[in-house]
């Protein structure tokens, strides 16, 4: 009996060891995980399909359920917005292919908070056996080993992943929130430049250095453009072009 029990619990670690190996999360700054799946809009190959836009590969638990739909229903709503950052972005869960494509048909004829009617062109990804969620690190066993949870990776122009967060099933994530973090990625990569907390698109921005120390900025005019919050925070500016 000892022995059945002994070999029961080896076999349970070392499955257990194998699950945790195959699911793990991509780290900031690594490249992302490629794949090939069946999405709403054909085979799909992540992330090359997309260019050389900025990424959002979107998990959600699963299709028809109240807190999924609104959520998709908002990211259709912000397409616009999204296209103008020059972000495309896909949904994933371990729902098949056709489930998805019966879920949006349902999403496309409801008319949420009254914006009317509205088209999801977002590819939907297929992850039945739940391979890409585990490479992705989307399945949280203490949850769930075969839904994933609200997660979000923020890829990049070059395919590296800039930003991770995961959300609980329970609760909704804020889109507004993704957005203004894409848009704080951007400038930051743009300008060589950080932003403080609570850092909205137009606000001042954070430099990495003295500027009275650049000897690019040595002269008056640039000089104003700066200010500084104790000895170690400096802010600059934020041009009006750019609010």
């Amino acid at each position: 009996m000892k022995k059945k029990l002994l070999f029961l619990a080896i076999v349970l670690f070392i499955s257990t060891t194998i699950w945790a190996q195959k699911n793990t999360i991509p780290l900031i700054g690594s490249e992302a995980p490629s794949f090939k799946a069946n999405s709403t809009n054909g085979k799909i190959k992540f992330p090359s399909d997309f260019g050389e836009s900025w990424k959002i590969l979107f998990s959600h638990p699963a299709d028809f359920t109240p807190v999924c739909s609104s959520e998709l229903l908002e990211l259709a709503f912000l397409q616009p917005k999204l296209d103008e950052l020059g972000v495309k972005f896909a949904i994933i869960s371990t729902d098949d292919v056709e489930m998805h494509k019966l879920w949006v048909e349902y999403l496309e004829d409801l008319n949420y908070k009254n914006r009317e009617k509205i088209k999801i062109n977002f590819p939907l990804i297929e992850d039945t056996n739940g391979e890409i969620s585990k490479t992705y690190g989307m399945l949280h066993m203490p949850t769930s080993s075969y839904r994933d949870i609200r997660g979000v990776f923020i890829i990049d122009d070059k395919n590296i992943v800039r930003s991770i967060n995961f959300y609980p099933v329970e609760i909704g994530r804020n889109m507004q929130e993704i957005v203004r973090t894409i848009e704080a990625l951007q400038t930051t990569q743009e300008a060589l430049v950080y932003t403080p907390a609570n850092w909205e698109k137009g606000d001042d921005v954070i430099v990495p250095y003295n500027p009275t120390f650049n000897a690019k900025t040595t002269d008056t005019e640039s000089i104003q453009n700066y200010y500084k919050m104790g000895n170690r925070i400096w802010f600059k500016k934020v041009d009006e072009n750019d609010k």
